[in-house]
């Protein structure tokens, strides 16, 4: 299938994505998922819809045979594709996902809102005995499990209508990563040859991602428990007890620590070496307190692990220590302001205080082409990065960090606008 033929899909659907994306971009009342920019097709050319539909459906009969020589049944294929049809609409966002250039305070404001706490406390007071028998089983705490759920859909109020398999069917057929979403195809067919739910009710995102917690096929085959006792593994029901039962086991297969926080805020002192900052240097809070390092009290942080120094904001924001827990939540989406999202709601819950530190209010995120051009001019200045791709990782940090140390300014790392018109 060439690229080019999906520009149908675009055409079809640009009205109704341009307001999709508006809805998954603009505080989004569900999913709080910070999520790059898919790489874009390189052509868009109008193709008739019957071409495109033809060549869908001999796609479709191809993978017929590759699911049954993976155990799919003609029964379940059958039942998952009595209507085939191309998502266009799943093909439109794909292709036109805005890219998340919020900055970690603004996305905070809306992932962290008040109104996400006091549901969650809520929703920890609704399901106690629940929440407390799935803390005991799993060892996961149970306002991180509770907070999870908040992020991901609103509390259950937002997990997702749109039918899975025609999606992933269309994803598989159509996209850049059709190997990873035939993947997911295949295991949504299991799920359904097993009996856990029917093709009609497994809803979810446009990408396959389903239930309270946003599962994705692969994850729940490997990890979704059946706490109710049914036999079915139902994450989609109005009941979230195997949604949340699943999540928590999700976390201690990823080896949670019960007890041990996500992350700590601290502050630093003056002349603060911020090369110890964001990289493998794992120590003690006892050992960072002889730094300086300490908590917003002005105590040292309790030993509760080895904890990495994290500055999502550079040397104008908030810094804190990150235990292990930390990246326990990275393996449930890997964006920092994600995991810092879900730790920091899950505090608040439990009655935490706010963030003390101030934020840069007054600046923006770069875009990814602002990334880019960063990592290009660092290395025209002589400090290479490693790559221009727009990501901002250890090496274009370490590098922005000499360039800083060059040029007279707080060496922190922090990909900024500020230090980009300086590189101009």
């Amino acid at each position: 299938m060439k690229p080019s033929l999906f520009g149908l899909a675009l055409c079809l659907t640009a009205s109704q994505a341009a307001a999709d994306r508006l809805a998954d971009f603009s505080a989004p009342l569900a999913s709080q998922r910070p999520a790059p920019r898919p790489a874009a097709f390189d052509t868009v050319q109008v193709v008739p819809k019957a071409t495109v539909d033809r060549e869908y459906l001999h796609w479709l009969d191809g993978f017929r045979s590759r699911a049954r020589a993976e155990g799919i049944s003609d029964a379940t294929l059958s039942a998952a594709f009595r209507s085939p049809h191309l998502d266009t609409d799943a093909l439109a966002k794909i292709n036109n996902q805005a890219e998340f250039t919020k900055t970690l305070w603004s996305y905070l404001e809306s992932a962290v809102s008040e109104s996400r706490i006091e549901n969650g406390r809520a929703a920890m007071i609704a399901h106690d005995q629940l929440l407390r028998q799935i803390e005991a089983r799993y060892g996961v705490d149970r306002q991180v499990v509770v907070a999870i759920w908040g992020m991901e859909s609103a509390y259950g109020s937002h997990r997702g209508t749109h039918p899975v398999i025609p999606a992933l069917a269309t994803l598989a057929y159509g996209s850049r990563r059709g190997k990873f979403f035939e993947g997911q195809l295949i295991d949504a067919l299991r799920i359904i040859q097993h009996g856990d739910t029917t093709p009609e009710k497994m809803t979810g995102s446009w990408a396959g991602a389903m239930g309270h917690t946003q599962f994705i096929p692969s994850s729940y085959r490997a990890l979704a428990v059946d706490w109710t006792g049914d036999g079915r593994r139902d994450i989609w029901s109005d009941d979230p007890a195997d949604a949340l039962a699943s999540t928590a086991n999700y976390l201690a297969e990823s080896g949670w620590i019960h007890g041990q926080p996500w992350g700590v805020e601290v502050q630093l002192p003056q002349g603060f070496d911020y090369g110890l900052a964001d990289g493998d240097a794992a120590r003690m809070p006892s050992d960072w307190a002889r730094l300086g390092v300490v908590g917003m009290d002005g105590q040292p942080v309790r030993d509760f692990g080895t904890a990495r120094l994290l500055l999502p904001a550079g040397h104008k924001g908030a810094a804190f220590l990150t235990f292990k827990n930390f990246k326990v939540i990275s393996r449930y989406n890997a964006a920092d302001a994600y995991v810092i999202g879900v730790g920091h709601l899950a505090d608040r819950i439990m009655g935490g205080a706010p963030i003390l530190s101030d934020w840069p209010d007054d600046e923006r995120a770069l875009t990814s082409g602002e990334r880019k051009e960063l990592q290009m001019r660092l290395k025209q200045a002589g400090f290479d990065p490693s790559g221009v791709d727009g990501r901002i990782g250890p090496m274009t940090i370490k590098a922005l960090r000499d360039y800083q140390r060059a040029v007279g300014v707080v060496p922190d790392g922090y990909a900024s606008l500020e230090v980009l018109r300086r590189l101009r």
